[in-house]
């Protein structure tokens, strides 16, 4: 489809919502919301020694949760099909979780950068749209307004039933994290889109469903094009690279191990290089990097990765899928770009998961270091050598040993300023079980009901970032807080650092505030670009087949924020055509009418709605409201 085909179908809904207004744009379906371009782009970290800082030094903390489902075949977050996708982030958000770890398949990618993306299946989300107004079905009858119902109506196309592709939804999915305050990563959860992908050893040779094989290639290739996509966009923090790699050392190079080779199934020098590639396109991601499953012992000469196992004086050592980095001491993750943006990802899990030799004794953290711990992973925090984030922990709560691993590590990751993500936010997850219990809704947004494990999200809720007297959960977004009690970065390093302080570090007080991060701050740590609040200054910007007029003036409005809910998308140009249209029932408020006002100066018109919605077309970014006047050529 060329570029002028895709801006007719785009700027459709507008004639759709409101047929008293000339069809100068086209008829054909409703668009989805288009992810918002982001306006400040001043959120990326990086890693000094074994802490995580923000662009002005100050040290934040990743505590969040897991959210798995875009790796399954459903392509969408499970429990979709159960919830708003509003309602749910807003309870996460306002729970304290300030980080997403969203597993997802090669494949699933390999589709969106081919350009045939997967449908979200209907297993996998119910979602259903109300019509603004009748419309033809085309069949010779009338779908009638309000048919429908209105749950995660973002998703489904103008006919207020058929789901939007997996592509599209993604997108949604991290502008309702923006919206709330959460930061999201992804991770590479297995080559295939498959519910027990995670069971497979390697980041490559897998089929896909239509026979394509992932190759290491393809791997890295579809990995370089997703940062590449989302380099502009801060919500999006970084790249797990792949979940637990894994296999016996006996299985050879069927099994992920970690040397100083370069063959294929040596993930060390495969994560290094696909660190690279993606940093040579995308300099501000984090890059997640997780361990192997079992390395060299050492334990006689001339043993070698393949050799068969011995039932004593074993040539391999063993760990958690994913958790064993005793082969980083000797060869360590260096990216020809430095070690800035690397974090080390162990995962570990407690004895109703599988009963390690380590819980077979009656286990405290110390010996959970000396038996497990320290030599696995711990000594990479500890001796400042890289941060870490537990990827994946969380488990049963039996009221017994499994607990008290649970508790012992999560107190270990609080006094250590070790970032993590809990496994996991769905009730689906068969030998760990969830945060949420239920989840049960209606037909509207605003109707879930989330069940919470509350006993296992209380054990949880004590190593997400707060402030140590008031309990406020604290955000990575420097101008957006987090949930409606959290706070932004900036008002914690501004007003909480230095008086109370935050549970980081088993609890700490800065004895001064934090430096903030103003808007319009460059997204690097070495280059900030002039405030967005400037006078009188003029840029003109052309794209294909659209040439726009940009005029700075000093303003705290939100350009092309209609509906005055802080975000700019498609809905405040359906908005704005209603209230042309009809001014009886559809009304903007007064600062809507200030923020609607993006082209000419002259009041609301329809002009302003075909502006911001080519924001979903990218030839045009909230940056440059307002316009002098736009033209479609």
């Amino acid at each position: 489809m060329n570029r002028l085909k895709k801006l007719t179908a785009l700027l459709s809904v507008a004639v759709m919502a409101v047929p008293a207004i000339p069809t100068m744009f086209g008829t054909v379906g409703k668009p989805v919301t288009a992810y918002a371009v982001d306006d400040n782009n001043d959120d990326w970290l990086h890693a000094e020694g074994s802490r995580l800082y923000d662009m002005n030094g100050n040290e934040v903390w990743l505590t969040g949760a897991n959210w798995f489902g875009l790796n399954c075949i459903e392509y969408s977050p499970h429990y979709l099909y159960a919830g708003d996708i509003d309602d749910m982030l807003q309870e996460v958000a306002d729970r304290g979780i300030n980080v997403i770890r969203f597993p997802i398949s090669t494949e699933l990618i390999l589709s969106w950068m081919n350009g045939t993306p997967f449908q979200i299946s209907a297993g996998g989300m119910q979602a259903v749209y109300n019509p603004p107004v009748d419309q033809d079905d085309g069949n010779g009858g009338v779908v009638k307004a309000g048919t429908y119902g209105n749950l995660n109506k973002d998703f489904v196309e103008s006919d207020g039933k058929t789901l939007i592709t997996s592509d599209r939804g993604f997108d949604i999915i991290l502008d309702k994290c923006k919206k709330y305050g959460i930061k999201a990563f992804i991770d590479i959860h297995s080559p295939h889109a498959d519910n027990s992908g995670h069971n497979y050893n390697l980041w490559y040779g897998k089929a896909t469903a239509d026979g394509t094989i992932v190759t290491t290639e393809l791997w890295q290739e579809s990995l370089v094009w997703l940062a590449e996509r989302y380099k502009n966009n801060d919500t999006l923090l970084g790249y797990d690279l792949k979940n637990e790699p894994h296999g016996k050392g006996q299985e050879g190079d069927k099994a992920a191990k970690w040397d100083g080779s370069t063959d294929e199934n040596n993930w060390a020098y495969a994560a290094t290089k696909c660190a690279e590639a993606i940093l040579d396109v995308h300099p501000n991601a984090l890059i997640f990097i997780e361990g192997v499953e079992q390395s060299l012992s050492g334990a006689m000469p001339g043993d070698y990765w393949g050799i068969e196992d011995r039932q004593t004086n074993s040539p391999y050592i063993g760990a958690w899928w994913g958790g064993n980095f005793r082969g980083a001491r000797e060869y360590p993750i260096k990216p020809k770009q430095g070690t800035s943006q690397i974090v080390y990802s162990p995962h570990d899990y407690g004895p109703s998961v599988w009963p390690q030799d380590w819980f077979k004794k009656d286990f405290t953290t110390q010996t959970l270091l000396d038996d497990y711990w320290y030599d696995t992973w711990a000594y990479i925090n500890a001796e400042n050598i890289a941060p870490e984030l537990i990827g994946e922990w969380g488990g049963h709560m039996d009221g017994a040993e499994n607990q008290k691993w649970m508790e012992l590590l999560r107190d270990y990751m609080i006094e250590n300023h070790i970032n993590h993500t809990f496994w996991c936010l769905n009730t689906n997850s068969g030998d760990t079980g969830g945060l949420w219990k239920n989840i049960s809704c209606g037909q509207q947004q605003g109707s879930t009901k989330i069940e919470w494990e509350e006993n296992k999200y209380a054990l949880m809720e004590k190593s997400l970032w707060q402030t140590q007297e008031t309990g406020k959960y604290i955000g990575l977004d420097h101008q957006k807080a987090l949930g409606n009690n959290g706070l932004s970065l900036n008002e914690f390093y501004t007003t909480y650092a230095s008086s109370e302080g935050s549970n980081l570090d088993g609890g700490t007080v800065l004895d001064k505030a934090g430096k903030p991060v103003e808007i319009g701050s460059s997204g690097t740590t070495t280059t900030t670009t002039t405030d967005n609040k400037t006078t009188n200054t003029t840029t003109t910007a052309t794209t294909a087949g659209t040439t726009t007029t940009t005029t700075t003036k000093e303003t705290d409005i939100l350009y092309g924020d209609a509906n005055v809910d802080k975000a700019v998308n498609v809905s405040d140009a359906v908005l704005i055509m209603q209230t042309l249209s009809n001014p009886n029932e559809y009304k903007l408020s007064e600062q809507g009418k200030k923020n609607a006002d993006v082209v000419g100066n002259d009041g609301v018109t329809a002009k302003d709605a075909l502006a911001i919605q080519l924001i979903g077309l990218y030839l045009v970014s909230p940056e440059q409201f307002p316009l002098d006047d736009i033209n479609i050529q």
